[in-house]
């Protein structure tokens, strides 16, 4: 084995050693012996270190996730990518696959707002485009502090123009997502991204490096010293007294990766027979999707030329190089022979593209700089043989002797407490957010954000998308498989009434230290209650990311494991929104009501926080609701349908006037206090006065008649104990201005 030198600027392996300096990068003492003793049988180099510290951090390996995540229920009969590639791909009918997968940018958009964001929207981008795919939408799903400071507002205001920024620019609608508000994300915001591609299934594209004399071609941006290490940065935890230690973080350029995206997709499609694999480099760069390609082939190595990659700062290191994560570049693996060929396609899109290195028979991963061995390691080292960790689980004290009853809100007068809860910023518009973005480009928007689902149109064929991004982390924080079984399943509700099959689902795990039993328990339970209802809705995930260790001074935010669904509509007629359609339609509740207290908006809004034991939660029930309203809008016989969620059913009843201005005059047997109620498994619908008959035969005991609506512009809402009687013209104003008041 050649000789593999130490960088003179940087420490001696026996400096690393003695002085653990791999703690600052995130090994372990335990690790650093791993890779010591068992791997390399010598001391490694500084550059080493950093390599496995970057490949061996949660972001990369999922170390204390992966126990976890084989839970998941990934099978269905449409599959065709599960975990494990850039995104994961669902079989739609008539050669087509939808691919997709969300990505988390929360430590990056904490330090830095408006970069971390835009690099989130720009990686996810990436990942969706590497498998073969063009993108077709992307949505978000944000949390933040209650705007209550100026840095409040500053950090909300810069995340939503760095993502409007970079979508806007690339040409990718932003077309849905879902902002909630809580003061349990303060120092700690989610800044989760998704995005949505459609392509030929015979065009799928993995991210491996096979073939020895292949060649290594490195595409995109120079690279620069921004997000070096970022991916161990991703996997430590923010504190007050070291905020000076936070890595530094990328920079977008969205006009440089629309240029490499329509590159690369011009290499799929035009040249596949010069290509072998392709990655996006993301998490910890260059290491990370070299490695990993590498890896993945299986029985090659791999050697990189580090003076051959472009850079745009002088005198980088072989660490600098490896772990940098500027944005827009992609590694592909070129057929030796192929290369001018595919470089030059690169060149007439005007993106950089050379030659670093080439497949070697054997395992290692070598890596040279000015004729010098640098790095020599076993690329299964780096890419598939990090530790694996079972982490002990402990019930939380938060669960241990709860109030089993349920809260019960304090309503004296009803129209004045819908008036509040309307404009509680999570439950108000976020038109003032999502105005920020490009919604329409493309043009196949069919349902634009502000509904249920974002609806997308498949073009050329009868068919579209449904799109949305849902967790409510207080039910988590309260009962965490349950909680995790709900997002499920307001996901597929979200999807089921705007006319939509459910498909399968991405995921973005938010937690906080695994390391701390009570913690790795929310982990461990959320995941089996996603599972069981993946498997119930027959809605499998196939992509996602785990962001742990989201936590400011030892305060971790609530569990939110973030779902993103998809789901298939057939036949265009059978879109679906949640705002009536015309005065003297029948509205109906369908589903149960009960008391549904205890993690409300209700709750938090009275009394400043959430306790007690969550309310209970029927999967079978829920999917018998969601097939009887998918059946009715098959049936043509719903105007328009509207998941109940936060702020129960007075709440949804006022958005779905809002469309059109259109009043109601509804009667229910329900108390004004479950009204409010968050019980779940439950849709608002209207239906036309010709389909009553047919509705009610279908729905039997589940609906009740509430009554009409009415042209009048006014919401009145007779209930056992009291009423809603208010102007639409002012409970939409409330609703509407309540975000941009608090934010300015």
């Amino acid at each position: 084995m050649d000789k593999v030198m130490n960088q003179t600027a940087e420490p001696t392996p026996e400096q690393i050693q003695g002085q653990k300096m791999y703690q600052s990068m995130g090994l372990s003492d335990h690790e650093y012996h791993l890779i010591k003793d068992d791997v390399l049988h010598r001391l490694p180099n500084y550059t080493e270190v950093g390599l496995f510290s970057g490949m061996w951090s949660e972001h990369c390996s999922y170390k204390n996730s992966k126990p976890v995540l084989k839970k998941f229920y990934t099978k269905g009969e449409h599959v065709v990518k599960g975990p494990g590639e850039g995104a994961g791909i669902i079989d739609i009918g008539d050669n087509q696959g939808v691919v997709f997968k969300a990505e988390s940018h929360n430590h990056p958009s904490a330090v830095e707002p408006f970069q971390g964001a835009t690099t989130g929207v720009g990686g996810i981008l990436r990942d969706i485009f590497s498998m073969g795919a063009r993108p077709i939408a992307s949505l978000d799903s944000l949390r933040f502090a209650e705007p209550k400071t100026d840095e409040d507002r500053y950090f909300i205001s810069q995340i939503v123009a760095g993502i409007s920024s970079y979508g806007n620019c690339i040409g990718v609608p932003t077309v849905g997502g879902d902002t909630v508000f809580d003061d349990a994300y303060k120092h700690n915001p989610l800044v989760n991204v998704m995005c949505v591609g459609l392509m030929d299934l015979d065009k799928i594209e993995v991210g491996a490096a096979a073939g020895v004399g292949n060649s290594i071609v490195y595409v995109g941006a120079k690279t620069g010293r921004d997000g070096i290490n970022g991916a161990s940065f991703a996997s430590f935890q923010f504190d007050s007294e070291h905020e000076s230690q936070r890595s530094a973080v990328q920079v977008g350029d969205p006009f440089t990766e629309k240029l490499v995206m329509e590159a690369c997709l011009d290499v799929i499609n035009n040249h596949a027979a010069a290509l072998v694999g392709i990655q996006d480099m993301g998490a910890a760069g260059l290491v990370s999707s070299s490695a990993e390609m590498g890896s993945k082939a299986g029985g090659n190595g791999m050697v990189l030329d580090l003076d051959l990659v472009p850079q745009r700062e002088a005198n980088m290191t072989p660490f600098e190089l490896m772990l940098s994560e500027s944005q827009e570049r992609m590694l592909l693996c070129v057929k030796a022979g192929h290369e001018d060929e595919v470089l030059q396609v690169f060149a007439d899109h005007g993106v950089d593209a050379v030659v670093i290195g080439h497949v070697t028979d054997g395992d290692h991963y070598k890596l040279l700089q000015h004729g010098e061995v640098v790095a020599d390691v076993p690329v299964d080292s780096l890419a598939s043989q990090a530790p694996v960790y079972h982490r002990e689980s402990a019930v939380p004290e938060h669960l241990k002797n709860v109030e089993k009853t349920q809260y019960q809100p304090h309503i004296s007068n009803p129209t004045e407490t819908l008036k509040q809860m309307l404009t509680q910023l999570t439950i108000a518009s976020k038109e003032s957010i999502y105005n920020t973005y490009d919604t329409q480009v493309q043009t196949n928007t069919v349902v634009a954000p502000g509904s249920d689902a974002a609806v997308v149109r498949v073009r050329h064929h009868d068919k579209a998308l449904a799109i949305t991004t849902d967790v409510n982390g207080r039910y988590l924080y309260l009962n965490p498989r349950v909680g995790g079984q709900m997002a499920v399943a307001e996901a597929a509700r979200n999807i089921v009434a705007s006319g939509a099959v459910p498909l399968g689902i991405t995921d973005c795990l938010n937690f906080g230290n695994p390391e701390k039993p009570d913690q790795f328990y929310e982990l461990d339970q959320a995941a089996m209650g996603m599972s069981d209802a993946c498997e119930k809705f027959n809605a499998p995930v196939i992509s996602g990311n785990v962001s742990l260790n989201n936590e400011y001074d030892n305060v971790p935010i609530y569990p939110t494991p973030m779902v993103g669904m998809v789901g298939l509509i057939k036949g265009l007629k059978h879109v679906t929104t949640q705002d009536f359609k015309q005065a003297g339609d029948l509205v109906y509740v369908v589903g149960k009501t009960e008391d549904g207290f205890n993690g409300s908006q209700i709750q938090k809004m009275q009394t400043g926080n959430i306790s007690g034991q969550l309310f209970d939660f029927d999967l079978d029930y829920e999917a018998q609701i969601q097939k009887l309203i998918t059946d009715a809008i098959y049936q043509d016989l719903i105007a328009s349908a509207h998941d109940i969620s936060e702020g129960g059913l007075i709440t949804a009843i006022a958005e779905a006037t809002f469309g059109h201005q259109l009043g109601v005059n509804l009667s229910s047997k329900l108390t004004v206090d479950q009204f409010f109620s968050e019980s779940q498994s439950r849709f608002v619908v209207s239906v036309a006065p010709e389909n009553q008959a047919a509705f009610e035969k279908l729905a039997g005991n589940h609906a009740e008649r509430l009554g009409k609506v009415t042209d009048d512009n006014h919401l009145f809402v007779s209930a056992t104990n009291g009423y809603f009687d208010i102007d639409v013209d002012e409970a939409f104003n409330l609703w509407k201005g309540a975000l941009p008041c608090s934010l300015k």
